[in-house]
């Protein structure tokens, strides 16, 4: 049996839809309120924090923040975008449900290992009906935050058979180069170039997992 550990966020789902527009609309209330200088931020500048935990995502942008403040933003770009997500404004990536179905049918086990909270969680599992596809669920939150490839470590031991790690950026790389596993790099998704040169493949396109799947299953004689 392979277990697949996929990342959410710029591998599966298209976080920016709502991410962008809800970190605007936070950093335009702290701006208002004199807590940062008033510009304008680019969708490469927004893009790149996606992938890390909300928590290091504040603590590295603003850190000179007070830490009452941070907080205070974190929790309110966080419920924007559970607002968008609820009115319908959230999409996966086109192609992401039948490349998600088509490994549920070669009998992959499918885990969803995201650096979310709890709540982002449970909102997205709802309204995207993850349960079709994905196996197991595991985010960040539930074990205090710390890197995936540590998370990995944590929860390896529950599952049976080989893994093939796959995502969009370096969190997600560096669970397979510090577990010794192979991985797939999305190059559709957040990450640089850079980020996914230690992928053993990178795809362009999310139909094109399946397939990447094949070749390494092959490659490493995972059965």
């Amino acid at each position: 049996m392979t277990s697949l550990i996929f990342d959410y966020d710029g591998t599966v789902h298209n976080s920016m839809l709502t991410y962008a527009p809800a970190f605007r609309d936070t950093m335009k209330w702290l701006s208002d309120n004199g807590y940062i200088e008033d510009r304008e931020y680019t969708d490469k500048e927004i893009s790149c924090w996606l992938g890390y935990n909300s928590t290091d995502m504040w603590s590295r942008f603003h850190p000179e923040l007070d830490p009452s403040i941070r907080e205070k933003a974190r929790i309110m770009l966080g419920n924007d975008m559970a607002r968008r997500i609820d009115n319908g404004e959230g999409a996966l990536y086109d192609g992401a449900e039948e490349m998600l179905a088509k490994l549920k049918k070669m009998d992959y086990t499918l885990i969803f290992l995201s650096n979310c909270r709890f709540h982002y969680l449970e909102r997205h599992r709802r309204v995207f009906q993850l349960d079709r596809y994905f196996d197991f669920f595991y985010c960040c939150e539930a074990f205090d935050f710390i890197p995936k490839y540590e998370i990995f470590r944590r929860i390896a031991p529950n599952h049976n058979g080989n893994f093939i790690v796959i995502g969009d950026r370096f969190h997600d790389i560096e669970i397979a180069a510090r577990n010794g596993l192979p991985s797939i790099g999305c190059g559709y998704g957040f990450g640089s170039e850079e980020e996914l040169s230690g992928a053993d493949i990178t795809v362009d396109n999310i139909s094109g997992i399946p397939d990447a799947v094949r070749k390494l299953c092959s490659a490493n004689n995972y059965i």
